[in-house]
């Protein structure tokens, strides 16, 4: 059988751990040159100037997790980071005194915008990046423009996604999530290309509305998805009703979607009737909503969904692969 192409739409916590069961399936299939074979959207929603610099959280989880020095108890961040200059910036009342910027990972922050300050788009970023360690993977930003994601609370006041989810821990009520100028905004280089030409796309158990809502409302995603021949098969983010990382419960709650895995599916909506999904993995604990969303259009197949190391991630990826008939 032909190398499959796939395409991820990934972010935060769960999107790296996904991709990286990507690979790892790739690689248990007998490819060894898994990045000509596998292709990442990543959202760059999360996107933030912070002292100066220019950090791309997503892009970073992703990045580290795939080069293998993620931390991997916090989920995001280097392994075994140190973290002197964030006190010191602390020390000047610079940066955000709850926002923890490791020594190695002010690193990446640095270099990246030294090479954006100098000209070049994140989508050449990422490739510089991409230099450093084998990845295994075509890492593409959704966009190479800013379309950071706001948050508006309930009584109208606006701050940034990071100090919302970080600071505040989703604690204060939103009415709505923006990000702004997106409309006028583009798919980065290759996004579009990389859709239609795939065999397979796969939407990660990322958050729905701030992880896979930005790169979905990219201007050409849709159209993308739309008009490509592929399947896309969707891994649900929801297991047993509770959200397996974060606050994506409140996420959902703000957009009138219940947090279940059936709810997250017709939020997608079955692509036969101008959704996107094909097909949807549920967990083994949501079984018994699987004929209430092949009700909706959307074929249902169930699989354990918990992703504990990299042969766990592996068999998940490997379930959406066989799902999608590659």
């Amino acid at each position: 059988m032909p190398t499959p192409r796939i395409v991820v739409l990934a972010g935060g916590v769960g999107g790296s751990r996904f991709v990286r069961g990507a690979r790892a399936a790739l690689r248990g299939r007998g490819v060894t040159t898994t990045e000509d074979a596998l292709t990442v959207v990543v959202n760059t929603g999360d996107d933030l100037w912070l002292s100066g610099v220019r950090l791309q959280p997503d892009v970073d989880s992703i990045v580290y997790a795939l080069a293998g020095v993620n931390d991997a108890g916090r989920g995001w961040g280097r392994e075994g980071d140190s973290e002197r200059v964030n006190h010191e910036l602390q020390e000047w009342g610079a940066g955000w005194p709850w926002f923890t910027l490791g020594d190695l990972d002010l690193g990446t922050h640095l270099a990246r915008t030294g090479w954006l300050r100098e000209g070049l788009t994140p989508t050449r970023v990422i490739e510089r990046m991409s230099r450093r360690w084998p990845l295994g993977a075509r890492l593409l930003p959704m966009t190479d423009d800013e379309v950071d994601t706001i948050v508006v609370l309930r009584d109208g006041s606006r701050i940034h996604f990071q100090e919302w989810w970080t600071r505040h821990r989703a604690a204060l009520d939103p009415a709505r999530f923006e990000n702004p100028g997106i409309e006028a905004a583009a798919a980065a280089p290759g996004v579009a290309d990389a859709i239609t030409g795939a065999d397979v796309v796969l939407i990660a158990p990322s958050n729905p509305v701030v992880s896979i809502g930005p790169i979905l409302d990219v201007p050409g995603v849709r159209e993308a998805l739309s008009a490509t021949s592929a399947r896309v098969i969707g891994v649900s983010p929801i297991i047993g009703g509770r959200v397996v990382r974060g606050m994506a419960d409140v996420c959902l709650s703000a957009i009138g979607v219940e947090t279940s895995a059936s709810a997250v599916a017709a939020h997608y909506g079955a692509r036969a009737q101008g959704g996107l999904l094909d097909a949807w993995l549920v967990a083994e604990e949501d079984a018994d909503s699987a004929s209430v969303i092949e009700g909706r259009g959307i074929r249902t197949l169930v699989a354990p969904l918990w992703m504990k190391d990299e042969a766990h991630s592996a068999a998940l990826a490997e379930a959406a692969l066989s799902a999608a008939g590659v």
